[in-house]
């Protein structure tokens, strides 16, 4: 097996330092309050693991930040207010092969961030109860393909143009039974009126 760094795996290392030293843990706390290992934490920060979605989700609840917020990257809110398709970060999850788009940019400091997502057949992911997630809701619409999805244990078969709404902090799971890829739109909202 090659040893290439991927740009992705070093961009979300360096986030995840970076937040945790702004939020004054030590690998060895954030470990705690993850459940995540001090040594993957460390092989993350490194760039020398690329983590998947579930552990990034752990890592993010004890952050007390979300995923869409993590992989903003950026952090000027002044910045321009379009964010062409070219400049939208891709990430896809190692375990699942999911690709991830953040579409929204952080210009004007929204509390709304929208996120695309195409979600390959058999593929499977579920998040546990996020505490640190209580009052961030999201919106689950659904483009193309069919998908089956588990909000605080009710299962909901979603077909093109449905529209989900769920509770960030509920346990919650994405599956695509099927043999076409789904892809849906996230609309993520932190701060719910």
């Amino acid at each position: 097996m090659e040893n290439v760094e991927d740009p992705m795996d070093t961009a979300i290392g360096t986030r995840l330092k970076s937040l945790r030293s702004e939020s004054g843990l030590t690998l060895d706390a954030l470990a705690a309050q993850s459940g995540v290992s001090r040594a993957m934490i460390s092989r993350i920060e490194r760039g020398e693991a690329s983590p998947t979605a579930q552990l990034l989700a752990r890592l993010c609840s004890a952050l007390g930040t979300t995923l869409s917020r993590f992989f903003a990257f950026q952090q000027d809110t002044t910045a321009s207010p379009l964010r062409r398709r070219d400049a939208q970060p891709v990430w896809r999850d190692p375990q699942t092969g999911y690709l991830r788009r953040q579409v929204s940019t952080e210009a004007g400091g929204s509390a709304i961030d929208l996120v695309e997502v195409i979600f390959p057949p058999g593929a499977r992911v579920s998040f546990d109860r996020q505490p640190a997630d209580a009052g961030v809701t999201q919106h689950i619409w659904l483009i193309e393909g069919r998908l089956e999805m588990t909000a605080d244990g009710t299962v909901h078969a979603m077909e093109p143009g449905d529209c989900l709404f769920m509770r960030l902090c509920e346990p919650h799971a994405f599956h695509n039974p099927h043999t076409m890829p789904a892809r849906y739109i996230v609309v993520l909202n932190r701060k719910p009126g």
